[in-house]
């Protein structure tokens, strides 16, 4: 069996297995939402076990492990203090009603083990990448995938900010968020996190073959707009917050942009 089988397959067991104990203590704290902590440090933790077995170039190895180890422990402390204090994830609590008692151990394989796959196929041109002794030093699409990812590192981290400060100010309560870089875009959180694996998958592509994994910034985006980010809490908050559909009318959904009517 090649490297690449070697190395890709220990990873999945390290995350399969990471989440299944994460999956424990949810089982046990009765709280699902855990496993949104779990998602980052688990791309990190694929980074890093593959830094330290991988023999590709080394600029390149340490570029990307700090990339992804860096978006992945940021998002967890940020959604770990996020989440302090509060119970079950809205969207959580609304499967373990539909499901009852066959939702705890259904999430095993939903939610954890489906993640936990998910952060797998998502980190694989980042494992690949790690692996190839070619080019030997940072080439221009390096820089440009490094670039693209510190702006989207930026842009995140302020909208998350942005939107921590406003949840906090109890004079905001029920109000809809449209100040700072949510008034350019619904979600400019889950721009800039997209933005941020489109450059990683710049610094991978760099290397011989590493164009093939363009699936990994598509994946993510498409799960971010379609899937588990933008449908799940838009529907939410249109229910929750009064005046968010006239804030969905006038403001670009992902791509940050002026607001239509000034």
């Amino acid at each position: 069996m090649g490297p690449v089988y070697t190395l890709v397959g220990l990873n999945l067991c390290v995350v399969a297995l990471l989440m299944c104990l994460v999956w424990g203590i949810s089982f046990r704290i009765k709280d699902v939402s855990i496993v949104d902590i779990a998602w980052g440090a688990m791309g990190a933790v694929v980074a890093i076990v593959t830094f330290l077995l991988a023999e590709g170039a080394f600029p390149r190895r340490l570029l990307l492990t700090g990339m992804v180890g860096i978006w992945g422990i940021r998002l967890a402390i940020h959604i770990a203090f996020r989440k302090r204090g509060k119970g079950e994830d809205f969207r959580y609590a609304a499967m373990r009603k539909e499901q009852g008692e066959t939702f705890p151990f259904r999430s095993l394989f939903t939610i954890f083990l489906f993640q936990a796959l998910l952060i797998w196929a998502i980190t694989l041109p980042v494992q690949v990448a790690q692996l190839s002794p070619e080019p030997a030093g940072l080439t221009g699409l390096d820089l440009l995938g490094l670039s693209i990812w510190l702006l989207g590192f930026g842009i995140e981290a302020v909208a998350d900010y942005q939107l921590n400060f406003f949840l906090n100010n109890p004079a905001n309560t029920g109000r809809v968020m449209d100040q700072g870089l949510w008034r350019y875009s619904r979600h400019p959180n889950y721009f800039g996190e997209s933005l941020m694996w489109w450059g990683v998958f710049l610094v991978a592509a760099a290397t011989e073959g590493g164009w093939m994994g363009i699936f990994s910034p598509l994946l993510m985006t498409y799960f971010l707009l379609r899937i588990s980010g933008v449908p799940l809490l838009e529907k939410g908050l249109v229910e929750r917050r009064r005046g968010y559909r006239e804030y969905v009318e006038r403001t670009s959904l992902f791509i940050p942009w002026p607001p239509r009517g000034g």
